[in-house]
């Protein structure tokens, strides 16, 4: 299955509670974080919800 590499590229300062909750379930914390993890639907809808604070890249 598909991978997704997911980096914080802004910090979460002045987002909403959603946002910063969204956030730290995908497992980022600091400007500057990758996480890599399945490319699910679940996922991508949290990723979705934080579409403007981070970068997404398809890895096999």
């Amino acid at each position: 299955m598909a991978q997704l590499k997911v980096t914080q590229t802004r910090s979460e300062i002045g987002g909403n509670q959603r946002q910063r909750d969204t956030l730290r379930s995908i497992g980022l914390k600091h400007v500057g974080d990758v996480v890599v993890k399945e490319d699910r639907p679940e996922f991508r809808g949290m990723v979705q919800t934080v579409r403007h604070l981070v970068t997404v890249e398809e890895e096999d």
